[in-house]
């Protein structure tokens, strides 16, 4: 086992995995940012590192100033986390090329699921199903009239290194063809320094499920069942849940299998999470996060497995011990992000400093976060400062208790998502499993 981890992170993420360190007995060392000085993260570690200006790009996107830091500490290994440059195939070849061990998906792997069109190939060699689409780039505006010819409109056109929305554009109607082509390509150049975008049919109303697998170096795969991540704004999650209440037991059984068989084809190492649409009864392949999950922690307290231990077992070169059948979510969870966003004003970020931080506790509570009372949000990086996550025997006791919990949180200083997710747990299309990804923009806020 390792005995010194550099966390290439910051705040809540980083956090998570100093606990998971020194659960295992393991110094973690953090890296700072001039914003950061003072930052949870930096207080919870065992060392800690200055690695630049207040800027991403000039701190934590800074691959030399991150290995650089990691040499001063003598670190074994280094862990990601994610964002940033978790997913960064240059970044994990750097650090496998180093001294140091890469606490995450090997570089190669990365690459290949980095690539949509790669990725979707992958998938449908193993009997995934995957959305009809293209399997190779296209270029011109015949190939998507051709496309929406055979299947009809909307079709999306997709930026081949995308992610999170950008380099997505919906074409309605033939007049649209050109305009849409070119602002994917360009987002996709801007965004991801990749001008190669893909076709697929557009679903209009599905649920996002997501299942979560880890695998080793020995050959073996392992998924931890799946989560709903339907609630989303503008393609942003806000809300995941396990299990989902849409899928009924053959329907679970078979897209946690696909998503098993998915990873062991492409020789997976590590954690991540295999993304599907659900819609009528169907679903489908869209992508591999090769990385751990903001919501890794629903999955944890179902399956009651460590997560983020278990990635940096894996990465020491540790044998996954558990089969497939000795891995038995039980009872549900929900976890509701924790923004420093004005749900009121379109969402719209707001840093500041927390005058008031009393998360809730009890029963069927956890929290994880990455601030105190007293603490600064910054406005350089995301909005995301904390995860409320609460568990029950079923969904009903999970929302019951998921209200209680939200009433009980007390912040002040900026304005959070709290009154959004308090409005969630109220509304009837949501109680009744009614919703879609776009059921947030649509009907709760009404775009």
């Amino acid at each position: 086992m390792f005995e010194k981890v550099l966390i290439a992170n910051r705040e809540e993420i980083a956090v998570r995995i100093a606990q998971a360190c020194a659960d295992l007995g393991i110094d973690s060392v953090a890296v700072y940012s001039d914003a950061d000085e003072d930052a949870k993260h930096v207080r919870l570690a065992d060392e800690a590192y200055h690695i630049g200006p207040s800027k991403a790009k000039e701190s934590y996107l800074d691959q030399d100033a991150l290995l650089e830091a990691a040499r001063a500490a003598d670190a074994d290994a280094i862990h990601p986390g994610y964002g940033f440059l978790a997913e960064n195939e240059s970044f994990a070849a750097a650090v496998e090329e180093s001294e140091f061990e890469w606490i995450g998906p090997p570089s190669d792997v990365m690459a290949d699921f980095g690539e949509k069109t790669k990725a979707r190939k992958i998938m449908a060699e193993a009997d995934v199903p995957i959305v009809p689409g293209t399997t190779e780039p296209i270029t011109s505006p015949e190939a998507v009239e051709a496309f929406a010819d055979e299947h009809g409109y909307p079709v999306a056109i997709k930026a081949d290194g995308g992610g999170g929305g950008r380099g997505l554009k919906i074409v309605h109607e033939p007049s649209q063809i050109e305009s849409k082509l070119q602002e994917a390509i360009r987002e996709g150049d801007a965004y991801f320094d990749n001008p190669n975008v893909y076709l697929e049919r557009f679903l209009e109303g599905p649920r996002h499920i997501e299942v979560q697998i880890m695998g080793d170096e020995h050959g073996n795969v392992r998924h931890f069942g799946e989560r709903d991540c339907t609630v989303q704004r503008r393609q942003q999650k806000l809300v995941e849940e396990s299990p989902s209440p849409v899928l009924d037991d053959e329907t679970r059984d078979a897209i946690c299998a696909a998503a098993r068989r998915g990873a062991a084809a492409a020789d997976y190492v590590n954690a991540g999470t295999v993304e599907f649409l659900y819609e009528d009864g169907d679903f489908y392949f869209i992508e591999v996060n090769a990385r751990i999950q903001v919501e890794h922690t629903v999955t944890e307290e179902l399956t009651g497995i460590d997560l983020v231990k278990w990635q940096l077992r894996v990465a020491a070169g540790e044998e996954l011990p558990f089969s497939q059948d000795e891995i038995e979510p039980r009872g549900a969870a929900m976890e509701f992000r924790l923004n420093a966003e004005d749900p009121d004003n379109d969402f719209t970020p707001l840093p500041g400093t927390l005058s008031t931080y009393e998360p809730p506790r009890g029963i069927g509570v956890r929290v994880d976060d990455g601030v105190d009372e007293g603490d600064s949000i910054a406005p350089f990086y995301d909005s995301m400062f904390g995860k409320l996550i609460v568990t029950g025997r079923d969904r009903a006791e999970v929302i019951a208790r998921g209200k209680r919990a939200l009433d009980e949180t007390a912040i002040e200083g900026v304005p959070t998502t709290v009154p959004f997710h308090r409005e969630l747990l109220e509304d009837e299309g949501f109680l009744a499993n009614d919703h879609t990804t776009k059921y947030v923009d649509r009907e709760l806020v009404g775009e």
